[in-house]
């Protein structure tokens, strides 16, 4: 199965199968954040050190500080370099750490803060400024020596690509173009800074042999949808992405955004397969499907009971469906239909669900067996769901963004379901809330669509 996202742009690999690239183990970009947090650790640590001994608190409040940095995006690799930019979130972090010193020594029951948590406020707040002016002058001086320069591609072969080879060729904001990718090039030959490497699907295989570290996307003649999609083919890559977004001359800036001499690049989420908390998933996952295995096993034991005078013998049903990057695996569930062959291929079974069938597809209880394959790897808790390899085939060639909704694993539950997008509703809905779910992975978002699903099985919506 190939599918085509433009005229002669083949982005997608034959046989359903995403083909994520093979990702390199540096990233340039996150050596800032490494230096930023161990800046930070060596501030806290000393504070701890010369003040924690006589207040237990102040080991609160140096902990919290560096949570809240992490959480507040002070940790994020940027391109412009400023304390100053910092400074009003350093100083909300140490308030907010000052907040839960006070109530850790609520805890202990000395009541108020005491002085030794301001000292260490006061001091910790200093000495980071004090490191991040230092860090920030060093490594602009190494960036502009070409001491720090990440390898990047521009998308974009125009004015504005060549404006920013401009600004970005004196290394001040540690990046060094070396090219640009574009199907169809505005800029002729001779007015270009630096050769066209390639065409926009050629992107991936350009950042591996020439050893990119940064793609920039500014404005081309290659449809969008085509640079979306080959974006998400290179998910795989360890490649950080910014781009120049639509009407950008009136786009405010914000920490969310880098400002390079009056254009703004914003850098685009990480894949959740590179997010540092992906492994979580699985930990979550293993920890629940047993958990409720065990649980639920007497309520498997009688639905298998009530299930079988209808549904004849065989109570387990087993069919083949499409997993993460287009794997198949054979899922389980609680037969609540008379048994067809797998030849069949309608869409529709309403009308061979008998009564005890109907209820537990209400109340969704034929899908516990699956607990199973999410504790064997085949499926997660929360994702796209799965189905069999006919209508990934057919939904594929019909929708366009279909296929990249495999590129998490397939779950029981997802955010098209809890969003009433279950049985027979639109396809290209569908696609798009688990591409959403894909591009905004978080596991905060697994629990709010775990309790989302409680609550639509107490009410029994959706059904």
């Amino acid at each position: 199965m190939t599918t085509t996202s433009g005229p002669g742009t083949d982005v997608r690999p034959a046989g359903g199968r995403l083909a994520p690239a093979t990702s390199r183990p540096s990233r340039r970009l996150a050596e800032l954040s490494l230096l930023l947090l161990s800046t930070d650790a060596i501030s806290v640590l000393t504070v701890v050190l010369l003040l924690g001994q006589r207040s237990p608190v102040v080991v609160v409040f140096c902990t919290s500080v560096l949570v809240l940095h992490a959480l507040t995006g002070l940790y994020r690799p940027r391109l412009d370099l400023s304390v100053l930019d910092d400074l009003p979130l350093l100083v909300g972090a140490a308030v907010g750490a000052l907040g839960v010193a006070a109530i850790a020594q609520g805890a202990l029951g000395a009541g108020t803060v005491d002085a030794g948590a301001l000292r260490a406020a006061a001091l910790q707040t200093g000495l980071v400024v004090g490191a991040r002016a230092a860090l920030y002058a060093v490594r602009t001086r190494h960036r502009l020596r070409g001491r720090v320069a990440a390898r990047t591609l521009v998308v974009g072969c125009g004015g504005l690509g060549a404006q920013l080879v401009d600004i970005l060729t004196p290394g001040r904001y540690g990046l060094r173009p070396v090219g640009f990718i574009d199907d169809d090039p505005r800029l002729p030959a001779d007015a270009r800074p630096l050769p066209v490497l390639g065409g926009i699907a050629d992107l991936a295989d350009a950042v591996r042999r020439h050893r990119v570290d940064v793609v920039v996307i500014a404005y081309s003649n290659v449809p969008e949808m085509v640079v979306v999609d080959v974006l998400r083919s290179c998910q795989g890559l360890d490649v950080e992405i910014f781009t120049v977004p639509r009407f950008w001359q009136v786009v405010t800036t914000h920490r969310a955004v880098d400002s390079v001499r009056g254009v703004p690049l914003v850098l685009l989420r990480r894949p959740a397969l590179r997010a540092v908390t992906w492994p979580l998933k699985r930990v979550l996952d293993v920890t629940a499907s047993a958990l409720g295995l065990v649980a639920v096993s007497p309520v498997l034991l009688l639905c298998a009971l009530l299930a079988r005078p209808e549904v004849g013998p065989g109570v387990l049903f087993r069919q083949e469906r499409v997993g993460m990057d287009g794997r198949t695996f054979q899922l389980l569930k609680l037969r609540t239909m008379r048994p067809l062959p797998d030849s069949d291929t309608r869409w529709d079974v309403q009308d061979r669900v008998g009564p005890v069938g109907g209820w537990l597809r209400r109340l969704s209880l034929d899908e516990l067996p699956q607990l199973w394959n999410v504790l064997r790897g085949d499926m997660s808790l929360v994702g796209p769901r799965p189905e069999r390899p006919f209508f990934v085939e057919k939904f594929t060639l019909d929708h366009d963004d279909y296929l990249w909704r495999h590129r998490v694993p397939v779950g029981v539950t997802g955010w098209a379901q809890v969003n009433g997008l279950r049985g027979d509703t639109s396809i290209s809905e569908r696609a798009r809330f688990d591409n959403h779910y894909v591009e905004n992975w978080s596991l905060w978002l697994d629990v709010k669509i775990l309790l989302r699903t409680v609550g639509q099985l107490v009410t029994a919506a959706g059904r």
